[in-house]
């Protein structure tokens, strides 16, 4: 366990909590700290840890790895921040994406043609964790001239039946 100083602090806080209410439960000091003491991580990390993991947005960000993004497809919303922020695959052939990346998934809609244009290729990166989430993330990428020209993050709503 890597004890870093935002854990510290929350550990800390749901331990006072748990003191002052075994503090009303009975005075002696001695009884507070033993069920302080035994509480206090049962608390954390039954309770408070899997509350915190529900309804935070945080997730894990990895490199982009190519056999990754083929092996789990459900987690490519990991690799996302860097594809975009690296610009990795700006410049590149349709032929070298298609080799990292894998065939299109589907094809963007093109408003100029009134269709869906081979020259705008969507991938599906999954579903970011956390409560009531219901946004699938995707990325597009754009091309001219067998060229990637853009690429963009987007999300689309997921309807559950």
């Amino acid at each position: 366990m890597i004890f870093t100083p935002l854990f510290i602090i929350l550990f800390v806080l749901v331990f006072v909590l748990i003191w002052l209410f075994a503090n009303t439960i009975d005075k002696r000091k001695w009884v507070s700290l033993l069920i302080s003491l035994v509480l206090a991580p049962l608390a954390y990390f039954y309770v408070f840890y899997p509350i915190l993991n529900i309804f935070s947005s945080y997730h894990h960000q990895k490199h982009f790895n190519a056999e990754a993004w083929k092996d789990k497809p459900s987690l490519r919303y990991e690799m996302s921040k860097e594809i975009i922020d690296e610009s990795l695959f700006l410049g590149k052939s349709k032929k070298e994406v298609e080799t990292l990346l894998g065939k299109s998934e589907w094809f963007g809609w093109n408003d100029s043609i009134k269709a869906t244009s081979s020259d705008m290729w969507n991938y599906n990166l999954g579903f970011k964790p956390g409560a009531f989430n219901n946004m699938q993330e995707c990325i597009e990428l754009i091309y001219n001239n067998n060229t990637v020209i853009r690429v963009k993050q987007y999300q689309l709503e997921k309807t559950f039946e």
